[in-house]
């Protein structure tokens, strides 16, 4: 982002901790409360498991000493309570961490899809759809386990071992000592192994996203690469991105391992009824302590370590977690374009570029210094060879970018001052690479106009000589379609989209090669129905067959991101500049090459 780009960076590591913290406190605010709630309840639930181990010390010594069953009885009757309400209040609160772990995750991805719909479109030309994909699936699974799981483990944590001090101080303070002796050991064996997993699970972090963008890559060109076999520039980078990940996973779970295998020898119970056990026995023989006194380091001590084993298990988890969410957090840190200072409607839609320079990065301009004027109700065709510009033209006019110099207006309006919404609202788009969404074909025109009647549909459908296809169909408008496949073909699937722009009745409609993927048999059809969509708006088309745009109002010529000709069709080609060339290779002999030879081969 411009912003980190441009501010100060600290790289300390308490800068980077205290970030860390804020930028997950900022994350769970919605389920703040509830995440408290879940952490009191488990506190008591820690507490409450105590109990049935006190019982058992307590019946031990009543027995031994010959004490009146009546309060034994009363010591099974505590522990039974103990540990029902041990049971209980750990259920609830797991209840109460997993509906706000789901509630949040649906936050989360609205937030992002939110903030997805206001990022320039250049955000995701330039990261790659597997970041994104990153943040909206990966980022807010892997921060599950610090919603649902980590801050009862905490609670846990706090509250037996705080009740089994109390108790064990009270019983001896010695052997309560020996007891905990084993924390600090296995705190420095802890440290010591996890000193570079923090690199570690950056190297993990970053390889999950190079391997979501190449999976993406390969997914979206697999013809291509069936086309040309294994060797493909697409299934190399796959398969080292898939090397990546495993050797970055391998790494972080050796590590993870040792880490893991050091607090579990430590922190066991077989290791600390050794300890106790032992020096315990010692204490009894110098007569410093009374053998029913060693009950309960037994019983209690030994489980004293096992909260802590709970947070070292799931240590990695949440060191992946606050990773998880220091990405997603960047990602909705993203700017969106700026809103509107002042915003204003334009009451007409002429388009007019004055001066307007602008580029993907800041070294390599598309489009320099374009004054054009694309009059109401007219028909503008701008034309050029391939990196004119003028598909980059077309796309901000509805502000897919914003332009580095120079400014945009329609109806006298400047873009950046009309609301996203009524901008959008105003321009109907036909690019050439169609999408259309997962739903039936009648709900992919009726994006147009969300309200449409299904008699509206279908008179757009009309008008995109499509409605006889459709219908042809065996479930006809109610047939579903994919993002890129499906049982429609390409020329079809533009024409749905055309549709689409004739039932939004914008009073702007952009075309890029609407007609790209029409039949020669439907073109003529698809012309005449996109030139009853234009009569009193305003068309702008990118149009590579020039036949195709013969009789618009005025032909705009890109080359290299300048305006370098601009006129009717013939003038054009009376001035016999850039247009007369192109119009000339477009309608070569020799184009025909290819048919002449197999008429000489007949």
């Amino acid at each position: 982002m411009a912003s980190r780009a441009g501010g100060t960076v600290s790289t300390g590591r308490g800068d980077r901790t205290g970030s860390a913290r804020r930028t997950v406190g900022e994350l769970l605010a919605p389920i703040r409360a509830r995440l408290i709630f879940g952490a009191v309840l488990a506190f008591l639930s820690s507490v409450s498991g105590l109990l049935p181990f006190v019982a058992v010390v307590e019946i031990g010594r009543e027995l031994l000493a010959g004490n009146r069953h009546d309060v034994v009885w009363t010591w099974v009757g505590a522990g039974v309570a103990g540990a029902a309400a041990k049971m209980l209040l750990m259920v609830v609160a797991n209840l109460v961490t997993h509906y706000a772990d789901a509630d949040l995750q649906r936050h989360l991805r609205a937030r992002l899809a939110r903030h997805a719909a206001v990022l320039p479109l250049g955000w995701f030309t330039g990261r790659g759809s597997g970041e994104f994909k990153k943040a909206m699936e990966d980022d807010i699974e892997d921060m599950h386990h610090m919603v649902a799981h980590a801050v009862l483990d905490l609670a846990g944590v706090v509250g037996l071992p705080v009740a089994a001090l109390i108790y064990l101080v009270a019983t001896d303070w010695r052997m309560t000592l020996v007891t905990l002796a084993v924390l600090p050991a296995a705190s420095v064996a802890l440290a010591s192994a996890h000193r570079t997993l923090p690199t570690r699970m950056a190297e993990l972090t970053g390889a999950q996203l190079d391997l979501n963008n190449a999976t993406i890559e390969y997914v979206d060109g697999i013809q291509v690469v069936k086309a040309y076999g294994n060797e493909g520039r697409t299934h190399r980078r796959l398969a080292d991105a898939v090397d990546r990940f495993c050797d970055s996973l391998a790494a972080w779970t050796a590590e993870a391992g040792r880490a893991m295998f050091s607090s579990m020898l430590l922190l066991s119970p077989a290791s600390v009824l050794l300890i106790v056990a032992g020096v315990g026995t010692g204490f009894i023989v110098a007569g410093w302590l009374d053998p029913v006194s060693l009950l309960p380091f037994l019983l209690v001590g030994v489980g004293l370590p096992a909260p802590f084993m709970t947070i070292v298990q799931g240590t990695q988890q949440l060191r992946k977690a606050r990773l998880a969410a220091e990405h997603l957090h960047d990602v909705l840190d993203e700017p969106a374009l700026p809103l509107p200072a002042a915003p204003a409607v334009p009451t007409a839609y002429g388009i007019t570029f004055d001066r307007v320079s602008f580029g993907y990065t800041p070294d390599e301009p598309v489009l320099r210094d374009v004054d054009l004027r694309c009059p109401q109700g007219a028909v503008t065709a701008v034309v050029g060879p391939s990196g004119s510009g003028k598909t980059t033209l077309g796309r901000l006019i509805p502000r897919f970018f914003d332009v580095d110099a120079g400014s945009i207006f329609i109806g006298g309006v400047d873009v950046r001052s009309i609301p996203q919404e009524t901008l959008l609202g105003s321009i109907a788009i036909v690019f050439q690479d169609v999408v259309l969404v997962r739903d039936t074909i009648r709900e992919n025109i009726r994006l147009g106009r969300p309200g449409a009647t299904d008699a509206e549909v279908e008179n757009a459908a009309r008008a995109a000589r499509i409605h006889e296809t459709i219908t042809a169909l065996p479930r006809g408008y109610d047939t579903m379609v994919s993002g890129r496949a499906g049982v429609l073909s390409g020329g079809q699937r533009q024409r749905i989209t055309i549709a689409r722009a004739i039932l939004q009745d914008a009073p702007i409609v952009l075309l890029d090669e609407a007609t790209a993927y029409v039949d020669p048999e439907n073109e003529r059809a698809v012309q005449q129905a996109l030139g009853q969509l234009a009569r009193g708006r305003t068309l702008v088309v990118v149009a590579h067959r020039l036949y195709t745009i013969r009789n618009a109002d005025q032909i705009v010529v890109l080359d290299a991101g300048r305006v370098v000709e601009r006129g009717t069709h013939d003038s054009l080609l009376a001035a016999r500049g850039r247009y007369h060339a192109m119009w000339e290779a477009q309608n070569d002999p020799q184009h025909a090459g290819i048919s002449r030879r197999k008429d000489e081969a007949r």
